[in-house]
């Protein structure tokens, strides 16, 4: 018992040394930035993020039905009397990437403007004047006349793997220099909406909203590794940048010629599948296959044929046909680049200089006849015809060579793989049909699949089907 007294009074004893310890030692702020990338990398960075305010003057008529021609035409020049101009207003993000001022931005931030004002992590303000823009990817550089300002570096893109970490900086909803992270949800994902058509976006869900857009995505060593552009409407967690190796390639002709002198190729490409590749006897399985040539582009100067199979460019592999147009468009006009091909089961190599993209990519006869049929064209739902001069007249065709297609069966493989009546059947497993008995010949009786070359409105395209 004695013993147990003895050991409950150390016990307390050394309780209180402990907490006669923790009573007079000082307690050490924890530094905020210890174990948290995050708050470093938004200390750095920021004061090169800019809140960019934009103010266009819009005509508004304050008569009802301002669109309606009667009413226009029954007021006449009174019309315009009752019309106003007032201000519209806009607000994005963009940063800063040389001391002098040039800043980065998205061009539908800017666009159309008639005046734009970029306010500072400082808040000092200064007027700005676009340099160039780029709508094909919704890039912009503007200049503000100052100098020794902060600058971002720029990352390296192509290095990113899904699962990165990465953090946003923008002005979303007025709200300025807001700090926002997530990770790479995905690369290369299309976007068409307006005049941006690009397949090369980086997708993040770092939370993205209207005000983000130009402001930076960055990766934790603080580089640039994309520009905010996107987001999904009511949509959570799915965000869209630029990635930053395109915004490079591009700023210089922005700065220089105000436009970007965007290389081009001058073919019409789609998916390589498993119909096609067995077809046409190609082993890859992953490319992409030219469905047509631009009569005098830089492709058809080259050699480059349709039908032919896109493994690589520039010695890099492609995945599909959306990558393959991605890394063309990462090319500039006058560059040359080497297409590996599979032509015929031949593999073969063309280098193709590229060319600036431009500002613009009868007869009374009656010899009508019964539609005719085979076994095939039963299988996939289709009806087709040689071509006549009541067929051509009927449908604008122009070719000389090939069948016409003059009915698709609702429901049918053909209808299901996209093929509309008035269509020109071209190729069926790469052998020319000239007519209709032709298909006959060119798909054997055990064949389960038919790659088809068709013609419509002056463009030919394959469509593969399994049956």
């Amino acid at each position: 018992m004695v013993k147990r007294t003895c050991n409950v009074i150390a016990f307390i004893a050394v309780l209180a040394a402990l907490f006669g310890v923790m009573s007079t030692t000082p307690i050490l702020a924890q530094d905020v930035f210890t174990g948290n990338p995050v708050a470093k990398i938004a200390k750095e960075t920021s004061p090169a993020v800019v809140n960019i305010d934009v103010e266009t003057m819009v005509t508004r008529s304050v008569m009802p039905f301002p669109d309606d021609p009667i009413f226009r035409q029954f007021f006449g020049d009174e019309f315009q009397r009752f019309s106003r101009t007032i201000p519209m207003k806009g607000r994005g993000s963009g940063f800063v990437v040389t001391e002098e001022g040039q800043i980065l931005t998205n061009n539908h931030v800017v666009e159309g403007a008639d005046k734009i004002t970029v306010t500072l992590s400082d808040g000092r303000t200064f007027p700005a004047k676009v340099l160039g823009t780029d709508p094909t990817f919704d890039l912009a550089v503007i200049k503000i006349e100052a100098k020794k300002l902060p600058v971002l570096n720029l990352g390296d893109s192509d290095r990113l793997e899904v699962g990165e970490w990465v953090v946003a900086i923008g002005n979303p909803f007025g709200l300025e220099h807001t700090v926002t992270v997530g990770v790479v949800s995905a690369k290369n994902r299309s976007i068409h909406a307006g005049d941006v058509n690009f397949e090369g976006f980086l997708q993040t869900d770092a939370a993205i909203n209207p005000g983000n857009s130009g402001g930076p995505l960055i990766n934790l060593s603080g580089e640039v590794v994309g520009i905010n552009s996107a987001i999904v409407p009511y949509a959570q967690g799915i965000g869209f940048a630029i990635p930053i190796n395109m915004a490079k390639q591009v700023m210089n002709d922005l700065v220089k010629y105000g436009k970007v002198k965007r290389g081009w190729l001058g073919v019409y490409v789609q998916p390589l599948t498993k119909e096609f590749a067995s077809a046409y006897g190609v082993k890859e399985e992953e490319g992409a296959v030219i469905s047509d040539v631009v009569p005098g582009s830089p492709a058809a100067k080259a050699g480059l044929q349709r039908g032919d199979v896109v493994t690589a460019v520039n010695g890099n592999k492609i995945k599909n046909h959306q990558d393959f147009v991605y890394k063309i468009r990462q090319s500039m006009a006058g560059d040359k680049v080497e297409i590996d091909i599979v032509r015929k089961r031949d593999v073969q190599k063309v280098t193709v200089k590229l060319a600036e993209v431009s500002s613009s990519p009868d007869g009374a006869e009656d010899t009508t006849q019964a539609p005719k049929t085979s076994e095939l064209l039963s299988t996939i739902g289709l009806r087709v015809s040689d071509v006549t001069s009541q067929l051509r007249s009927k449908y604008g065709l122009k070719r000389d060579d090939g069948i016409v297609i003059v009915g698709v069966e609702a429901g049918s493989f053909a209808m299901r793989s996209g093929i509309r009546e008035g269509d020109m059947i071209l190729e069926a497993n790469g052998r020319k049909i000239a007519k209709v008995s032709d298909l006959d010949r060119a798909v054997g009786e055990k064949d389960r699949s038919v790659v088809l070359l068709l013609a419509r409105d002056g463009r030919t395209f394959f469509v593969s089907m399994s049956f």
